[in-house]
């Protein structure tokens, strides 16, 4: 089966949109769209998986617990640890940021 990541992209909402793109026992793709969001102020992503992000357009910054901020551009990439605390704390407000994270056990 054929698909196109850009397919069915919503123009505008009010919260990340985050579509399933494939399932394994020990995979999970999906696809993020963000413009302008951010995780809540409080609590952190502590994931069992590993996961492996591309930012495929637009822009965003992760943020770790211990500090670090990391900012991608399209074509970047981010390797996060299992439990690694992150969260992201900015994403472009004048275009969609379209992210491909790929989860899969440690």
């Amino acid at each position: 089966m054929i698909d196109n990541i850009f397919t069915a992209i919503p123009c505008q909402s009010k919260t990340e949109v985050f579509d399933e793109l494939l399932r394994g026992q020990h995979l999970r793709i999906e696809r993020i769209v963000s413009q302008g969001h951010a995780s809540p102020e409080t609590g952190w992503y502590d994931q069992e998986d590993n996961e492996w992000v591309l930012v495929i357009a637009g822009a965003g910054t992760v943020l770790f617990e211990d500090g670090r901020e990391v900012t991608l551009r399209k074509g970047d990439y981010l390797h996060i640890p299992a439990h690694a605390k992150h969260k992201v704390s900015w994403t472009a407000q004048d275009e969609q940021t379209i992210w491909l994270a790929v989860h899969y056990s440690p």
